[in-house]
């Protein structure tokens, strides 16, 4: 069903089933397609409740009919991820495309740093289908094991998946070992057995310039 064209376009075939997409990525499509603007954070009064709560700015669209249908977003890298009934954690500016028959919701994944007390806050995707992630730049998929945990930044953070326990280390970056960082920053650790997907280009975070 997902397929990519190139490495920026995502190329998805319908039968008359449906997807759901980042809002305005749909750069093409043959076929006969309907379309229909989603609210992101997640489905039903819940879904509603959790955007209002959290701020979680996810918009997506429905895509649905028999053709093909092509998806990019400000060229970005696309990487595939294949789930069989686990859940998949996301920054919401990364996710392009998943198939409707996954959920998605918000995860509440814990507190940047005592002192500002400020929360957290991530997009999941549930269930057993295929979803297309976006990346600046190739994404590289690192294992996590308990022998060797990971500690990753925030800006460069693009998604994880598996048995992993995520916690945030205020009060400092690589950036700020290295002298080059300003505001409150803080890094992301994941322990466990799991994978977690990078960017090799570092984005602005609400960790402050990390």
């Amino acid at each position: 069903m997902f397929r990519l064209q190139g490495s920026k376009v995502l190329a998805v075939g319908m039968t008359g089933d449906a997807v759901k997409a980042k809002n305005g990525s749909m750069v093409a499509y043959d076929g006969r397609m309907d379309f229909k603007k989603l609210s992101g954070g997640g489905e039903g009064i819940r879904g509603m409740v959790t955007r209002r709560i959290t701020g979680e700015q996810m918009t997506l669209m429905e895509v649905k009919g028999e053709g093909t249908c092509y998806f990019a977003d400000r060229a970005s890298e696309i990487n595939l991820v294949a789930l069989h009934g686990d859940k998949l954690y996301v920054e919401s500016s990364n996710l392009l495309c998943a198939e409707s028959s996954l959920r998605t919701g918000t995860s509440f994944t814990g507190l940047r740093g005592g002192a500002s007390g400020t929360g957290l806050f991530t997009t999941t995707v549930e269930g057993s289908g295929q979803v297309a992630i976006m990346s600046d730049g190739p994404a590289v998929v690192l294992r996590v094991s308990p022998q060797y945990p990971l500690s990753v930044d925030p800006g460069a953070y693009v998604a994880h998946q598996g048995g992993l326990r995520q916690t945030f280390q205020s009060g400092v970056s690589f950036r700020t070992l290295l002298g080059e960082g300003g505001g409150e920053a803080f890094q992301i650790r994941f322990e466990g057995d799991g994978l977690v997907y990078v960017q090799p280009s570092e984005r602005n975070t609400v960790g402050g310039e990390v």
